[in-house]
């Protein structure tokens, strides 16, 4: 017997009964981009790999181990974006977007793909929204972003399962004589080292910081620090923006080490996280890229964004319960007709229902049926209310109106008052 076809490991289909968590957090977060003044961009999901090569660096995690790269029937070396800001950089660049200092508030959704082992949180494709901020060099634009996450927080019910950690990278002289301190002192403690750790002091030292290992952690604790190699212009720019989180009052821990994944972050880096989904505890993370435009071939051009995961955000919101009600109904009102005659009314009926009330959720029975059959489905439906249409209604040109959860006695409703009962009713049900 052939093997049943399934999806790819790490790669997860989403079902219908998941889609309307997920459609309630896209709104959401796009409702509040809009407000703030954010563009969308749309970038394809495959690029030339040397793009990433270039911004991200060849020997980070991602490009080493993680992307899913491939050579088209051009002999093209092709990758599947791992992550959207070299995608977002490579757009604006190529389009001349920002050109002449033009500023560029702008934001994406869709999937990314990195060939990580799967585990809840973590796939293979997952989904992020992320922002990218253009030609805007002050901490006010870094404290917008982080604002506008913490309000996105409060909108969605979890901003008190999330915790906010800051630091600063400084420049890239002063990350470089940083650099050049830290591996000095790791290397004097080599052997105390995991063998991970090993390898990145010979080609990305910085990311020994983040190790998840107990003893290279006891080793980092007497390490030098970032923030005392910080140049006047870095420390100028966090303490901007610490003061004006301080102004909002936004709480902050500072980490000194976080240094993020990529090569490309200077200055502003900050995670948010979490500890309600295990190891999986980021669910927000960005900083300032100012030279990322410059190494890929522009002109120099400041740059700020973040990313959020939507897998996590929505593994949060059902760990917390945090589950609006009316997105776990998918219709309002389900409309039963019992006969041709009564099924042609209703459909006329239901259309100019949804001339006069748009947003109404309405839905009408298909595949006729017997009474209890469609009343079956009315109630399978999650639908508040049920309306009956059979003979005695059509002789008198109404409509049956009947509860289906609470309490309520079933009620006649003339054609023409249909739609403003169930304004009424729906809005204040």
């Amino acid at each position: 017997m052939s093997k049943s076809l399934q999806a790819i490991r790490g790669m997860n289909d989403i079902l219908p009964e998941q889609t309307p968590l997920w459609r309630y957090l896209e709104g959401t977060v796009a409702r509040l981009l809009d407000n703030y003044g954010y563009k969308q961009i749309r970038m394809p999901i495959v690029e030339f790999t040397e793009l990433f090569k270039r911004s991200i660096g060849e020997v980070t995690d991602i490009v080493e181990k993680e992307m899913y790269t491939f050579e088209d029937r051009n002999g093209d070396s092709l990758t599947l974006r791992p992550e959207g800001t070299a995608a977002c950089v490579r757009a604006v660049l190529e389009h001349g977007i920002t050109g002449g200092g033009q500023v560029q508030k702008l934001w994406y959704i869709g999937p990314m793909f990195r060939h990580e082992r799967p585990q809840k949180g973590r796939y293979r494709q997952f989904h992020q929204i992320g922002l990218e901020v253009f030609n805007l060099d002050g901490p006010d634009i870094d404290a917008e972003l982080i604002i506008m996450t913490w309000r996105l927080w409060g909108e969605l019910g979890i901003r008190d399962a999330v915790k906010l950690e800051l630091n600063s990278l400084g420049t890239s002289e002063s990350r470089g004589r940083y650099r050049e301190a830290l591996v000095e002192y790791l290397s004097a403690h080599h052997d105390k080292l995991d063998e991970d750790s090993q390898r990145r002091l010979k080609t990305n030292p910085l990311r020994v910081l983040d190790t998840k290992n107990a003893d290279t952690q006891a080793v980092l604790v007497d390490a030098p620090k970032m923030a005392d190699y910080l140049d006047e212009e870095s420390r100028a720019h966090f303490e901007g923006l610490k003061s004006r989180l301080d102004a909002v009052g936004i709480p902050y821990v500072l980490n000194p080490k976080l240094v993020r994944g990529l090569d490309y972050y200077s200055k502003t880096v900050f995670e948010w996280v979490t500890d309600k989904l295990g190891a999986q505890g980021t669910v927000c993370a960005g900083g300032r890229y100012d030279g990322l435009v410059e190494q890929m071939g522009g002109k120099p051009t400041t740059g700020v964004g973040f990313a959020m995961g939507i897998e996590r955000l929505v593994l949060m919101l059902e760990t917390l319960e945090q589950i609006p009600e009316e997105i776990s109904r998918q219709v309002d009102v389900y409309l039963c007709a019992f006969g041709e005659e009564a099924e042609l009314a209703g459909l006329a009926l239901a259309e100019r229902v949804r001339d006069q009330l748009p947003n109404l959720r309405l839905q009408l029975n298909a595949g006729a049926g017997s009474f209890k059959s469609q009343f079956k489905k009315a109630d399978k439906s999650g639908a508040l209310y049920a309306l009956i249409l059979g003979d005695d209604e059509m002789a008198q040109q109404v409509v049956g109106f009947k509860p289906l959860r609470g309490q309520g006695e079933q009620q006649s409703i003339a054609w023409d008052a249909l739609a403003a009962h169930l304004a009424t009713c729906v809005v204040q049900g």
